[in-house]
């Protein structure tokens, strides 16, 4: 059974190592760009919420393993409901940056 299946909220901190062993997955920050560059985890991508458009751009494969997280939780919680919805297939909302423990940086949106 799938990850994406078992699970439906997790602790950031063990989504991001689940993320990192997971071949092919993406971590997503749904925060703002300036949110993002404020502070983000190392090797994340910012998509923000209200520009969903760039998800079928940068993802066209929608079998890609999706880490989503933001703020709270509540952004990348509802995102992660839309994405089902258009036909994503694996997403994990990984839950809010404010409960993250390890490292960020800082820096412009990859």
């Amino acid at each position: 059974m799938s990850i994406f299946r078992r699970v439906k909220n997790t602790d950031i901190n063990e989504g991001v190592k689940t993320a990192e062993t997971t071949k092919g997955s993406l971590l997503i920050d749904v925060r703002s760009k300036e949110e993002y560059a404020s502070g983000h985890i190392p090797g994340s991508i910012n998509i923000p919420t209200e520009r969903l458009s760039l998800i079928e751009k940068r993802v066209p494969d929608r079998a890609t393993p999706l880490f989503l997280y933001c703020r709270s939780g509540a952004r990348s919680a509802r995102m992660a409901k839309i994405l089902k919805k258009t036909g994503y297939q694996q997403i994990l909302d990984i839950g809010g940056i404010h409960g993250w423990r390890g490292k960020t940086e800082k820096g412009p949106v990859t």
